[in-house]
């Protein structure tokens, strides 16, 4: 089981892939606060509305100084059709060997319709200017976790 990050911690650094292939770095967003979702699947019905919710409310959340950056085990192929279908505006990047889940703690054991499974946990970090957690939330819902997180931040 991967350890879950805490406020104040040094959020992990990562350089992944894009849905167009291109190198997304969190260093590249220092002096800007970013908020780091981790979901199972593209073009998964929760993983849908979740992406939908935060595309949606990109232009509020980046008023107010917060990048968004989607991160999932697939390869680019898949994250670019996913933003296609569904519109999407947010930064989808891709973890195929689950090394930057793991790092954030957001890869590991979780019940799934009753079963404990090995997998992707829905999760949320916020990462401030400096790089560290802000905030860490684990085992989150797909449905109403956006509004949640823009209420909690007073965004």
């Amino acid at each position: 089981m991967s350890e879950r990050l805490q406020p104040g911690d040094t959020a992990p650094a990562f350089t992944l892939p894009d849905a167009d292939g291109n190198e997304v770095s969190l260093a590249d967003r220092k002096g800007r606060k970013v908020i780091v979702y981790f979901y199972p699947a593209a073009l998964t019905p929760g993983c849908t509305k979740q992406a939908c919710d935060f595309t949606d409310n990109l232009d509020l959340l980046a008023a107010a100084g917060y990048d968004v950056i989607g991160v999932s085990p697939d390869k680019p192929e898949k994250l670019a059709a996913f933003r296609e279908k569904e519109n999407l505006r947010v930064t989808l990047v891709g973890d195929p060997s689950k090394e930057v889940l793991a790092a954030y703690g957001a890869f590991g054991e979780k019940k799934l319709y009753g079963k404990t499974v090995t997998g992707v946990i829905r999760s949320t970090v916020v990462v401030d200017e400096e790089g560290r957690v802000e905030r860490a939330l684990y085992n989150v819902k797909a449905t109403g976790h956006v509004a949640k997180i823009i209420k909690d931040l007073g965004v």
